[in-house]
C-alpha cells in the first residue's frame, strides 16, 4: 500500500533513538535485570570517558601552543630591542655623552609612551658604555653590575633598579604599561649613576 499525502513518514536519517529505546526496554520491558542496567551504565560511562579525554587533550594542546607562542613573541621582542639599541648606537656615535643624555630628556618629554620606553633604552645604552669605560667585566649589563661593589659604586642599587625597568620593557612587550611618572623616576636613577661617574 502506497502512503498518501496525509500519512506521516519517518525518515531513516532521523535521530538515532537506540539509547532511548534501550532505556525504555530496560525499565518497561519484562526482561529488566541488574546486569542489563549495569551494562547501560558502562556504555554511558565509556562514551563520557572518551568525550572527556578528547576535550582534555584539546585543552592541553591549546595550552602548550599558547606557551610556545608566548616564548616566541618574547624572543622577537628581545631581538627588536637589541636592534633598536644597535640603531641608536649607530646614529649617536661619538663621545659626547651630554648630547645623548639630552636626547633621552627629549624623548621623556614626549606625549608618546613609546618615546618614554626609548628614553629608558637609550639611558641603558649609556649605562652599558659607562660600565665598559669604568672597567667592569661581563658580557651584559647585569654581569657587569654583579661584579661591582658598593664601596666603589655608591649608586649601584640605583643602577640595578633602573636596569630592571629596562628589562621589563624588553621582556614585557605590550603587556608592560610604562607611565611617564615611572619613566621619569627611572631616569632620575640613571642620572644619579651618571653623575657619580661624571658621565653628564
Amino acid at each position: 500500500m502506497q502512503p498518501d499525502e496525509n500519512d506521516i513518514i519517518f525518515s531513516s536519517y532521523g535521530l538515532d533513538i537506540n539509547i532511548l529505546k534501550l532505556l525504555y526496554d530496560l525499565f518497561a520491558g519484562s526482561d529488566f535485570s541488574f546486569d542489563s542496567f549495569w551494562s547501560l551504565l558502562l556504555t554511558l560511562w565509556t562514551i563520557y570517558s572518551v568525550l572527556a579525554f578528547l576535550i582534555s587533550a584539546g585543552f592541553i594542546v591549546g595550552i602548550i601552543y599558547a606557551y610556545i607562542r608566548i616564548e616566541q613573541l618574547g624572543e622577537i621582542e628581545e631581538e627588536n630591542m637589541h636592534a633598536q639599541q644597535k640603531t641608536w648606537k649607530e646614529l649617536h656615535g661619538g663621545n659626547i655623552e651630554n648630547q645623548r643624555w639630552g636626547s633621552v630628556q627629549t624623548h621623556l618629554e614626549s606625549v608618546n609612551p613609546n618615546d618614554w620606553k626609548l628614553a629608558i633604552i637609550e639611558a641603558d645604552v649609556l649605562l652599558e658604555r659607562m660600565l665598559e669605560k669604568a672597567g667592569y667585566a661581563g658580557a651584559t649589563i647585569g654581569e657587569k653590575l654583579k661584579g661591582a661593589s658598593m664601596r666603589s659604586f655608591s649608586t649601584l642599587d640605583d643602577a640595578w633598579q633602573a636596569h630592571r625597568v629596562r628589562n621589563q620593557i624588553a621582556h614585557g612587550g605590550a603587556d608592560f604599561i610604562l607611565t611617564q611618572k615611572i619613566a621619569k623616576e627611572t631616569l632620575i636613577l640613571y642620572e644619579r649613576v651618571f653623575k657619580e661617574f661624571d658621565v653628564i
